[in-house]
């Protein structure tokens, strides 16, 4: 049945039957597709007939669909002329894993990051009521993304305005971990309404073959109706805030689902849809950790078991070491943006639960909750994403740093992530955060600098930044530790004729080249800078005095960073004949892709740097014969 579907016209050929069959297709290929190149599965599965049924009743070609994160938009890529495509999904030079309007008209608005759909949907719509046109607008949103403030924000303006927009709650009670708190509690009271409704159907029935007395009972029944009906789900939200609430309804059923769609589209009025899903629906290993096959590596089909062993790495490294500091100081606690799993919490949330915090995605309070924790005497350790940091930083200044608070900000996933592209690359965090005040910046060259420096920041009391990659360590080995006390940047290797300051994951490498130098008769004095923040200027001034060649390495982008910082200080010192050149992403969004293939595509990989090196040098040598 897929091989006769290339697009949604196709589709809307199809009979009940006939779709059913291509879901099944689809899950299969998306199956076989993820187990060889990684991506995201259990969403994807549980989106299937959800997806069929939206395209079936909607025009994509002139209705807009906007998928919130993005993670569960394989099956609408698919159905939307990318089958093929969908082979290298994820891989340099093709696809996306999310939407993006580049690749197609029919992906309406990009998306990457939680909770920005039901805004964007607002947003579409008052453009199309002042052009006085006639589509629909759908933004589908799971419950997860619900809990973010910027959904009900949404959720809030387009009840108060009326506005025609068809919001579809894809309710799988779990975001990438289970979902927790007050928002979730309200959808499981909402879930029960299925059951409510069944047998309020199923007992009129009954009454209305009563004789006499039974149109008397169901109207003194309907009397009494609603106060059960509140003990059963209590403030209907979202027909108090301006929905129409339709569901909750199985997004397992086409069917019904059509049905529902249909009748949503009739409507002229703010409607939302619950959807009632399974993550994971079709694969059972994906069905019974729908948390481990969020966003997997590549897998067994047959037991769902990784191809690759997963080796240690600094969120494992990070949760780890937190183990040992929490055992010690009772005032250490954790907090997580539904990300407990990923940021490597989740033994401490076994070990500390009554320390332990999910939040939900809750980026903004996450902070403003540590603000309040660190003011009370509480040391808070906050992990989340680098490109998750950006969406809270106002309460990094406001709440955190203007009151100097100890917050300690563990920036995960920094600096280049690969596949997931643009939207998850954590290459602004070093300039974002070095604007700010009171904050100390530092990156650890390895696991067991890391841990030296979670220990540093707890002694600091104040606002810290450990900012650290995705995965493993570098190769390169390191045997001596400087003490972080000072605030300094430490000699990894002395040298006379090139300065190389690295920061972070690019210290390995940095020491790699110097190695690579040395049997050319270069000898590279390697500088591990530790902090961006404050800026060991002395220490780098020696060396850039010594060597008057100066290369800076960061996976963050130029502007801001490490490179600038060693620029502006080269420019207030007015040191003259120096040659500089600095080795990070440019002024742009960098596409998804391996890591290496990143790296080498813009200049980052040993090789480009190493020739650079060599080739100035040279030059340089010709010029002092001439």
């Amino acid at each position: 049945m897929l091989e006769k579907v290339n697009d949604t016209k196709d589709l809307k050929n199809l009979n009940i039957k006939e779709k059913q069959e291509l879901a099944e297709d689809i899950r299969k290929y998306i199956i076989e597709v993820v187990s060889v190149n990684g991506g995201h599965l259990a969403s994807n599965l549980g989106a299937v007939e959800l997806t069929i049924a939206l395209e079936s009743v909607f025009d994509v070609n002139k209705d807009k669909i906007i998928w919130d994160v993005g993670h569960q938009s394989y099956v609408h890529k698919i159905l939307n002329g990318r089958k093929e495509e969908l082979k290298h999904i994820r891989k340099f030079g093709s696809i996306a894993g999310f939407p993006k309007t580049k690749e197609s008209e029919t992906d309406c608005f990009n998306t990457g990051h939680s909770s920005t759909s039901v805004s964007a949907a607002m947003g579409m719509a008052k453009a199309r009521d002042l052009r006085n046109e006639k589509h629909s607008v759908v933004a589908v949103i799971g419950d997860g993304a619900l809990t973010g403030g910027m959904a009900l924000e949404a959720l809030n303006h387009i009840g108060s305005t009326a506005t025609n927009v068809i919001v579809v709650l894809n309710d799988n009670e779990m975001s990438i971990s289970k979902n927790i708190g007050g928002i979730n509690m309200l959808l499981s009271k909402l879930r029960a309404r299925k059951t409510y409704t069944l047998s309020n159907k199923s007992g009129k029935k009954i009454l209305d073959k009563i004789p006499i007395i039974g149109t008397f009972l169901i109207k003194s029944i309907r009397r009494i109706k609603r106060s059960i009906k509140q003990l059963i789900i209590p403030k209907m939200f979202f027909e108090d805030i301006g929905f129409k609430y339709l569901g909750p309804i199985d997004g397992h059923n086409m069917e019904d689902m059509e049905l529902i769609f249909k009748r949503a589209k009739e409507l002229e009025e703010p409607v939302l849809i619950h959807v009632l899903t399974k993550k994971g629906k079709g694969y059972i290993p994906a069905e019974e950790k729908p948390d481990r096959f969020h966003a997997t590596s590549s897998f067994n089909i047959e037991t769902g078991e990784p191809l690759k062993q997963k080796k240690k790495d600094y969120s494992k490294a990070f949760g780890d070491k937190l183990l040992k500091l929490a055992r010690k100081n009772k005032n250490i606690v954790a907090i997580t943006a539904a990300m407990k799993d990923g940021t490597g919490l989740k033994e401490f949330s076994k070990e500390f639960p009554e320390r332990f915090f999910d939040v939900g995605i809750a980026e903004q309070h996450a902070l403003t909750f540590a603000a309040g924790l660190a003011k009370e005497g509480m040391i808070p350790f906050v992990p989340i994403y680098s490109s998750f940091y950006q969406r809270a930083y106002d309460q990094v200044i406001h709440d955190i740093c203007i009151q100097n608070l100890p917050v300690i900000m563990c920036v995960d996933r920094a600096g280049i992530v690969g596949e997931d592209g643009e939207t998850h690359q954590g290459i602004f965090d070093l300039s974002f955060f070095k604007l700010i005040p009171n904050i100390n910046i530092m990156a650890p060259k390895d696991f067991k600098e890391l841990e030296n420096m979670m220990e540093f920041a707890v002694k600091l009391k104040a606002p810290v930044v450990i900012r650290y990659p995705r995965g493993s360590e570098g190769e390169e080995k390191f045997k001596k530790y400087f003490y972080l006390q000072d605030k300094k940047a430490e000699i990894l290797s002395y040298g006379n004729d090139v300065t190389i300051i690295a920061i972070g994951n690019q210290v390995s490498k940095a020491m790699k080249i110097s190695k690579s130098l040395y049997k050319n008769e270069i000898k590279a004095e390697v500088i591990n800078a530790r902090f961006l923040k404050p800026f060991d200027s002395s220490t780098i001034l020696k060396s850039i005095n010594k060597t008057r060649f100066v290369i800076t390495l960061e996976d963050n982008t130029l502007i801001g960073g490490l490179g600038s910082e060693v620029k502006s200080l080269i420019a207030e010192k007015n040191i003259q004949n120096v040659s500089i050149k600095s080795f990070g992403y440019p002024d742009i969004f960098v596409e998804h892709g391996s890591i290496p293939e990143l790296e080498k595509k813009y200049g980052l990989d040993e090789n480009t740097i190493s020739n650079y090196i060599k080739n100035t040098i040279k030059n340089k040598e010709k010029k002092n014969i001439i």
